[in-house]
Formats: C-alpha cells, structure tokens, sequence
C-alpha cells in the first residue's frame, strides 16, 4: 500500500479530460497523481491533431450547444463554466495562440497538438502534479484501495478522491478501450453501450467499384437524410470512398443519425446530390440532347460535369435502363439513393457514443453510487460531431470533475 500524504485527488487516464481534471485539482490544492496505462499522455489527442488540432469552434455559443443533441441540457452547464472562449484564453495562458479558420473552426497557431501538450504537462509537473506511466486500472481491491497492474506487479494505492478519464471505446492501441465498463457495472452505475460515432459506413460496394475508386474522394456533393422524425438533414461537402463504404467529415456530421437509424430499421439511406448547384430541368434539358457517337461518359461529362468517381457512382447504383431516360437519369444525378448497411467498427470510429449516464451522477460529475469517484471526458454518455466540439467538452467535463475531486479532499 502506498498512500499520499495530505488531500490526495487520483486521477486515471491521461487523455485531455484526465489533464484538465488534475489541473484544477492542482489549482485547488490537492496533491495529484495521474495514472495511465500507455507509456505516455496524451496519446490520442496528438493523433488527432496530426492534421491540425481544431481546439474548439468560434460559432455563436447557442448553435455550439445546439451539437451535443439530446444530451445538450446535461453538457450545457459544464460549457456554462468552460466554453470556447475560456478554451482559447486557457492555451493562450500557455503561450499558445489561437486562429479561426475558414469554417469557423480553432486551431492553435501552428496547427500541432505537440507544442501546446509540451507546455501544459511543464505546468502540471511545475504545479506538482505527478505522473505514473503503464499503470493500468484494474478496479478497487477489498479495502477499496485502487488497484493498478504495472510491470513490476500489482500496485495499490489510496486516494482521497478519484477522477476516472479513462476515455470511451474508439482507437484502443491508443487507450480508449472501454475496459472499464464492467468494473463501474459491478458497481451498479449504470453505462450506456458503446457504439461508434463520428464514422464511416459500409456499403456493399462491388469488386469493380471498389478496386477503382476506393480512396477517391466524392466532392462538391451534397448529403440527404430524411429520418423517421421527418426531419431532413442537408449538408454540402466531401466524403471518401473507401473498400467498405463512405467515410469522411461529411459523412461524421451526420453519424449518429444513420447509426441510429440502421440500428432501428436495418439500413439507412442517404441521397447525393452529384451536381450541386444545377437545376434539375436544366439537367434534364441537357441530358435529353442527343449524343450521336459519343459515349455516355463523354455526355455526362458534357451535359452534367459527371465524370470520374461520380459517374462510377451511378454505374454501381442506377439501373441500366435509367441511362436511357433523361428524367431519370438527371433525377439520379439530382438525388442518388445510397444504400447504408452498418456502421464500420467501435474501434475505427474517432470517438464513441454512450458510457456514464448522467442521471448517475451529480451536478460536480461524482457517481451517486460511489461517492468521491468522478467521471469526466468520453466516458460519459454523450456526442457531438468534429469540429472542435469532442475537444471542448471533454476539457469542460475534466476541469468540472477535477474541480469537484479537490473539494470532497
């Protein structure tokens, strides 16, 4: 047994969540000590940031809110006390600059989470927060000491307060394997199933189609969902296919729509808009030209710019007859029906829907059925799309939990 002299706060789980959190335990005055299974923090926060990390989003704090869906009144106090603004003011503290982007999203000046993860952990150990490196959690032992495997065996050790941040189920060989789950079950907190969410979708696509355009991208589109609510979801982008089916950002947006929905009907359907921006009479005008001896890539091209990867689109999609009819062929262009039939793996997803339920936890983020553990970042049950969204919440839950942690010391 090993315990920490004085009001002692453990955090487990490195990620940005579990880093906020003892960085307000810290500032509260409680000893701190982070604990995390990998051999280093922040794994997966310098993952997403390999492209450019997008902190948070500068839209107006009500749309901001309007992203975290049904769980928006639960997330809404903890952005309340560390929204977006208070974010970008919290990395300038570190001596990293922010910028807004074209679409309104933030990023640091330099685009890389390296340097602002660099500063902070300075700050944190300058603040004498401690840092155990391959401690993996396995529970409490009978005592209720925190039990931890290590290299060197198992390890125990006493805290005043817990902060678990162990992350949710997405891309476990950076930590986030969701072991954790039947350990706080066991307990009788009560935690959501994991599910994938920000992800792409299998398709089903054929030998040809997949052999020739997988990696290609699929821009400018525009995506369609009709949900069983009625209302219809519109976005304008780009999306990747792949060997399985659909991925990238336009498709994340609307992720826990079409997961929902294939989870509760079997499949989802989506309908592309190939040409935005052209009129359907006018395509229809154009397509009903005649083409002589020209071939029926070369009018499409012509008559609609469909070319490449999105005429391959409606070769795998449309039957062969429509090619012949210029209403059908443009309304197919105007709105091709894409057939969804299961969202692609937890583990591929960038984050993960479900964990925690919030009516199993108090307004400072502690489990009613076990007092003085406090749960913070992916574990709890919620989502939100890219877009600095993620980010935000999981720093706003982890400063919340840290905060509340220090006072039970």
């Amino acid at each position: 047994m090993e315990p920490n002299p004085g009001r002692s706060v453990a955090i487990i789980g490195g990620g940005p969540a579990g880093l906020m959190a003892a960085e307000a335990a810290s500032e509260a005055g409680a000893r701190v000590d982070v604990y995390d299974a990998m051999p280093s923090v922040g794994r997966k926060f310098l993952m997403a940031g390999k492209g450019g990390l997008n902190l948070t989003h500068s839209e107006p704090f009500e749309i901001f809110l309007s992203r975290y869906g049904a769980r928006r009144a639960d997330v809404e106090p903890l952005l309340a006390r560390f929204g977006p603004d208070a974010l970008r003011g919290w990395a300038r503290g570190l001596g990293v600059e922010t910028f807004v982007g074209s679409s309104g999203r933030v990023f640091p000046a330099g685009m890389k989470a390296a340097p602002l993860l660099r500063a902070w952990l300075h700050r944190l150990r300058g603040a004498g927060v401690h840092f155990h490196m391959r401690h993996r959690w396995s529970g409490w032992d009978d005592d209720g000491a925190l039990r931890f495997a290590t290299a060197e065996g198992e390890r125990a050790v006493r805290a005043d307060a817990l902060v678990l941040a162990l992350g949710g189920g997405s891309w476990a060989r950076l930590g986030s394997d969701g072991a954790w789950v039947p350990l706080l079950a066991a307990r009788g907190v009560r935690v959501a199933p994991l599910r994938p969410a920000n992800c792409g979708f299998d398709v089903g696509w054929s030998e040809h189609f997949r052999a020739r355009y997988a990696g290609k991208p699929v821009k400018p589109v525009v995506l369609v969902h009709a949900g069983a609510d009625g209302v219809e979801a519109r976005q304008r982008g780009e999306f990747i296919v792949t060997a399985t089916g659909i991925e990238g950002g336009l498709v994340y947006a609307m992720s826990a729509r079409l997961r929902d929905e294939i989870e509760a009907q079997g499949a989802a359907v989506l309908h592309l808009d190939l040409a935005p921006g052209r009129d359907l009479a006018r395509l229809v005008q154009e397509l009903s030209r005649g083409r002589g001896a020209s071939s029926m890539a070369n009018h499409l091209r012509r008559r609609a710019g469909i070319e490449g990867v999105k005429a391959g689109l409606l070769r795998e999609l449309l039957p062969a007859a429509d090619f012949a009819d210029p209403v059908c062929l443009a309304a197919a262009i105007k709105a091709l029906p894409l057939r969804l039939i299961a969202p692609r793996p937890l583990d591929e997803a960038i984050s993960s829907a479900g964990g925690v339920a919030f009516e199993d936890l108090n307004e400072q983020l502690m489990l009613r059925a076990l007092p003085g553990v406090f749960c913070a970042g992916e574990m709890l049950d919620w989502e939100a799309p890219t877009g600095g969204y993620l980010l935000t919440a999981c720093f706003a839950s982890g400063r919340a939990a840290g905060a509340g942690a220090a006072s039970r010391c």
